[in-house]
């Protein structure tokens, strides 16, 4: 097992936080104002109300426009943004003000028109990274603030303090936007991307559920022409069913990408469509919705080629090392359900799923091998080629592929039920539920229940796989990996927000439905070729999370070099006006 470079960069996202009620941060603005105002009147007639005038005015008329102003140039910037930007500003610009006055009252011009370039300085970053990259269309709303500040300060200043507010602006502005500069050039040079205008969508996506995204997405993927393995079962009686196993990650998160791949598949389809994991890692995640509709369309070829026979063989499990493989024959097609439960079971390299479908092509026309995705142990890796996992994954696979032509097959009954769950993608379920597919040959009853989320909490499999037994002779727990669970982190793992006690009963339901669905059917297999799907591209997720790691390395000091360089600037310039 090898630990994904991408981890380091999802750590990341405790970093992303809601902003508070504006009437909150409005409301701390006004009171800080105050404080400064009684302070204020140890300095005589002339500092009075400093702190109303001097920060909560300013962040007061930075709170009402610079929404708006955002707004003229076709973004959004919702008011607890606004309102905590302007408080943020309030809290450094008080910061730094007072900073300079514990040193000496003298110093109290400058100190102020320090803070209000530093001022200018933050609010250009921080609407550069959450409302427009183009530095150009933000300075009016950036300069709002601080603008506001400098031009009460004539009041209490002398002249010179206009000319120096306005130096300090251009040291502070100039300083951060080379930061940025700084910042942008290596993610640029590397796959063309301004990491700021990748921000402004990933917060447009958290916000309005924009796609723009997947402009990015694209610009970096590549084409593949991955294997689609699908069970078509026909019955006498009710709906058809699809169990297919798609060799691409139904990531990256929410509805970007191929994220709610198992609904979009569902949707185009009468029957009822069972999405399994395959063997893919986040290098074969969509780059677009779109590319969904090009494994609509090798499902639907394979629907019409398949040889539907109405037989199959009992369910037999095996274990090599960790890996423990429940497979079962269904006329010409093997089918095999993997898991390293209790250990961590994660994404699977796709060279390991192509070797062992090749590897299966010796005795069977249609291997099907699913990864069931079901042990989330708190960290996140890959199966690679070489590993001792991929080792106990192909030998499991190999006793099955060669045990499988030798097993008897009998009658074919199927059975299925989808039960859709009163839990939200938040508490980690996706939109299709919970699925169960029951499968009657030989006296023997197998379901395979696949839950639409990403990943089972360590334990959780075996809990809710013990009670399915008490139903059926054998059983295994999957889910699909579906990202839209996921907005930001990777980890929502099924149990983890919803404890097992509060599953059992709905996924009781959904297998005892499914045996009362039971039907004779027949069933087909097909591998079918997905053509020219974009996806992310080998490593690319490695090159990206590489890129990003090295920038957090030195953007803390080269912040701090660039802000005593302007804070230097300003003394120099302090001296020389004064």
């Amino acid at each position: 097992m090898v630990i994904n470079v991408d981890v380091r960069m999802e750590s990341l996202s405790k970093y992303i936080f809601s902003a508070p009620s504006w009437p909150t941060s409005l409301t701390i603005i006004v009171v800080l104002g105050f404080l400064i105002d009684g302070a204020s009147f140890r300095f005589g007639q002339n500092a009075r109300f400093f702190g109303t005038l001097e920060f909560t005015i300013p962040a007061l008329t930075g709170l009402l426009l610079t929404g708006p102003l955002v707004s003229l140039m076709g973004r959004r910037l919702t008011w607890n943004r606004s309102a905590l930007l302007a408080l943020s500003c309030t809290v450094l610009g008080i910061i730094i003000t007072l900073t300079g006055m514990v040193i000496s009252v003298a110093l109290l011009p400058l100190s102020f028109a320090i803070a209000t370039g530093f001022v200018f300085g933050t609010r250009l970053v921080t609407l550069a990274a959450i409302v427009d990259y183009r530095i150009s269309r933000i300075i009016v709303p950036a300069f709002i603030q601080s603008g506001t500040g400098v031009l009460i300060g004539m009041v209490f200043f002398d002249p010179p303090f206009f000319v120096l507010a306005l130096l300090l602006h251009l040291v502070f502005g100039t300083g951060f936007i080379l930061l940025i500069w700084a910042i942008d050039r290596p993610l640029y040079r590397a796959f063309h991307i301004h990491i700021l205008s990748f921000l402004n969508t990933f917060i447009a996506h958290l916000t309005d559920g924009s796609k723009t995204m997947e402009d990015f997405f694209r610009e970096i993927g590549e084409e593949v022409y991955v294997p689609e393995v699908s069970l078509f079962f026909n019955r006498e009686n009710g709906r058809g069913v699809i169990f297919t196993v798609p060799n691409v990650h139904p990531g990256p998160m929410g509805e970007i990408g191929g994220g709610n791949l198992p609904t979009y598949l569902q949707n185009a389809f009468y029957e009822l469509v069972m999405v399994s994991h395959g063997t893919a890692t986040h290098d074969f995640n969509l780059v677009a919705e779109e590319e969904c509709e090009k494994i609509v369309a090798a499902i639907r070829a394979g629907k019409d080629r398949a040889t539907y026979l109405p037989e199959a063989s009992r369910a037999y499990r095996c274990q090599h090392g960790d890996v423990t493989l429940l497979y079962q024959v269904f006329g010409r097609t093997l089918l095999m359900v993997s898991s390293r439960s209790p250990r961590k079971t994660e994404d699977i390299d796709i060279g390991i799923g192509m070797t062992i479908m090749a590897e299966g092509h010796r005795s069977f026309p249609h291997v099907a091998f699913v990864d069931a995705h079901n042990c989330f142990t708190g960290d996140i890796a890959n199966v690679s080629l070489g590993s001792l996992a991929s080792l106990e994954y192909l030998q499991a696979a190999s006793h099955a592929i060669d045990a499988g032509p030798e097993l008897e097959q009998y009658p074919l009954e199927v059975g299925v039920s989808q039960v859709v769950l009163p839990f939200t993608r938040v508490q980690g379920f996706g939109d299709q539920g919970i699925e169960t597919l029951a499968i009657r040959a030989g006296g023997q009853t197998t379901a395979y229940v696949l839950i639409d989320g990403n990943n089972v909490l360590a334990g959780v499999r075996e809990i809710l796989r013990d009670h399915t037994l008490t139903l059926v002779d054998e059983a295994e727990i999957m889910t699909t990996d579906s990202h839209v669970v996921n907005m930001v982190s990777g980890k929502n793992p099924i149990g983890y927000t919803v404890p097992p006690e509060q599953i059992i009963p709905y996924l009781e339901q959904s297998v005892r439905n499914a045996l009362d669905d039971l039907s004779p059917a027949s069933a087909g297999g097909d591998t079918a070729l997905c053509e020219r799907v974009v996806v992310f591209g080998s490593q690319r997720i490695a090159q990206l999370a590489s890129t990003v790691n090295a920038m957090v390395l030195f953007i803390p000091p080269l912040s701090i070099g660039m802000l005593l360089l302007a804070f230097l600037l300003s003394v120099v310039i302090y001296l020389i006006i004064a």
